[in-house]
C-alpha cells in the first residue's frame, strides 16, 4: 500500500490530493475492513486523475462496457483536457466547504452521488464534444440508473459545483450552469414544452438552487441569485435577487451576496408585487 505524504503548506491545509490520501490512510487504520477498497481506489494511485478514473470505472462499468474499458476512456479524457481534473478538484472543495455533513474529501469521492454524477457528466460532455454521442448517451443512462441524476451530455457545467443529495436532478440539453453553483435534490433545469433549439435555463455564477426548484425555459438566472425550494421560475431573475413561489416572485433584491457558498435558504419578509 502506498504511503501518502503529509503535504501541509505553511499558508494553509494540504492540497486536495494529499488530503484525500491522508484521509484514506486514517480510514484504513480505523476501518480495516475497508483497507482493500481504499488501497484500490486511492492509495495505490499517484494522482487525482488516476484515482478518479479508477473510481468512475469501478462505479460505471458493467457487462456491456467493462471497468477496464471505461478507465481507458477516462484517462484519455483527462490527458486530452487536463482542466477536467481541475474541475473535479474544485467540485470536491465545494462539497467540503458547503456541506456541513461532509467531514473531508474522502466521503464525496467514495460515496456522494452528486459528486460522482457530476464527474460522469464531465466525461460524457467530453465525448459529446468529440462527436461520440452514442457513448455519451450511454454514460447519461448509467448515471440515471446509478445515481438518479439525469444530465444531458451536451449541457455545460462550470467548476466548483455542489450537487447536494442529487436524487431527481434533471438538466436539459442546452442548459448552462456557471461556476460555484449549489443545487439540492429535485432541481430541474428544463424546457417549457416541445420546442427545439436553445430552450433551457442559463444559470449564473454562485447561484443557489433550493430543493425541488424548477427553472424552465431559455431564461437567465443572474449571478449570485437564489431560487427558493419548491419554486417554479419561468422568467429571468436579476443578479443577486431571490425568487420564491409558484409562480416565482422576486424577494428582497439583493439579499445574500454569495448564497451558493453560504447555503443560505432563508427568505426575506418583503415580497415584490410582480410575478416573474
Amino acid at each position: 500500500m502506498a504511503q501518502a505524504l503529509e503535504l501541509v503548506r505553511p499558508d494553509g491545509p494540504p492540497p486536495v490530493w494529499a488530503a484525500l490520501c491522508n484521509e484514506a490512510l486514517a480510514a484504513c487504520r480505523n476501518e480495516p475492513a475497508l483497507s482493500s477498497l481504499l488501497d484500490a481506489v486511492i492509495l495505490r494511485h499517484d494522482n487525482l486523475s488516476a484515482a478518479l478514473s479508477f473510481q468512475l470505472a469501478r462505479k460505471l462499468g458493467d457487462a456491456v462496457i467493462t471497468p477496464i474499458s471505461l478507465r481507458e476512456i477516462c484517462q484519455e479524457a483527462y490527458e486530452a483536457v487536463p482542466v477536467m481534473v481541475e474541475q473535479a478538484e474544485a467540485d470536491l472543495r465545494a462539497v467540503y466547504e458547503r456541506d456541513p455533513a461532509c467531514k473531508g474529501y474522502l466521503q464525496p469521492f467514495l460515496f456522494f452521488k452528486g459528486f460522482l454524477a457530476l464527474q460522469t457528466h464531465r466525461l460524457g460532455h467530453f465525448l459529446w464534444r468529440q462527436g461520440r454521442e452514442t457513448l455519451a448517451f450511454y454514460l447519461q443512462s448509467r448515471t440515471s440508473e446509478l445515481f438518479q441524476v439525469d444530465i444531458h451530455p451536451a449541457a455545460r457545467i462550470g467548476s466548483g459545483v455542489f450537487v447536494d443529495h442529487a436524487t431527481g436532478v434533471v438538466i436539459g440539453e442546452t442548459a448552462v450552469v456557471g461556476d460555484d453553483v449549489s443545487m439540492l435534490h429535485g432541481v430541474t433545469l428544463g424546457g417549457t414544452g416541445a420546442e427545439r433549439g436553445d430552450r433551457h435555463p442559463k444559470i449564473g455564477k454562485g447561484v443557489l438552487l433550493g430543493a425541488g426548484a424548477k427553472v424552465l425555459g431559455n431564461i437567465q438566472i443572474g449571478d449570485y441569485a437564489k431560487i427558493a425550494s419548491g419554486s417554479v421560475v419561468l422568467k429571468d431573475v436579476p443578479t443577486g435577487c431571490t425568487a420564491a413561489g409558484v409562480p416565482a416572485r422576486l424577494v428582497n433584491c439583493p439579499n445574500c451576496p454569495e448564497p451558493a457558498r453560504t447555503m443560505d435558504h432563508t427568505l426575506a419578509d418583503v415580497v415584490y408585487d410582480y410575478v416573474i
